[in-house]
């Protein structure tokens, strides 16, 4: 029994420190206190990133492409609150069904870092 409580412990440790890293990259403070944002959304973001990076699988699936998981950590341990708004805003523009919410968001925030430039390049391309 011991043991098993030793393994829970760890482990809750581990995504605690995981959890504590994404708070702190995404300066998770400053977005909690925006009125214009959905915390309970925030919140799941953090859960996803969490279960990803402390994921023992050797690959992710991600828009049907499987990723090795040290890529996936990579990327989602660039993220910050830019990115977290990013993809909220993606969020909220969508329009169709999203079957399986989970890998949407997982997808967003994997790709964020590389086409956040481009989406906010095109808003103001079409506001102009």
């Amino acid at each position: 029994m011991e043991e098993n409580d030793t393994r829970r412990n760890d482990i809750t440790s581990y995504r605690d420190s995981y959890r504590k890293i994404i708070k702190d990259n995404i300066e998770y403070e400053c977005l909690i206190q925006d009125p214009h944002l959905d915390h309970e959304c925030i919140d799941e973001i953090v859960d996803i990133m969490v279960d990803a990076l402390c994921s023992t699988r050797s690959t992710v699936r991600i828009s049907s492409n499987d990723y090795p998981i040290e890529v996936v950590k990579d990327q989602l341990l660039k993220l910050n609150s830019s990115h977290i708004q990013y993809v909220l805003d993606c969020l909220n523009g969508n329009t169709t069904k999203v079957r399986n919410i989970m890998q949407y968001l997982l997808a967003a925030l994997c790709n964020a870092p590389s086409t956040i430039g481009n989406y906010y390049s095109a808003l103001v391309r079409h506001d102009m």
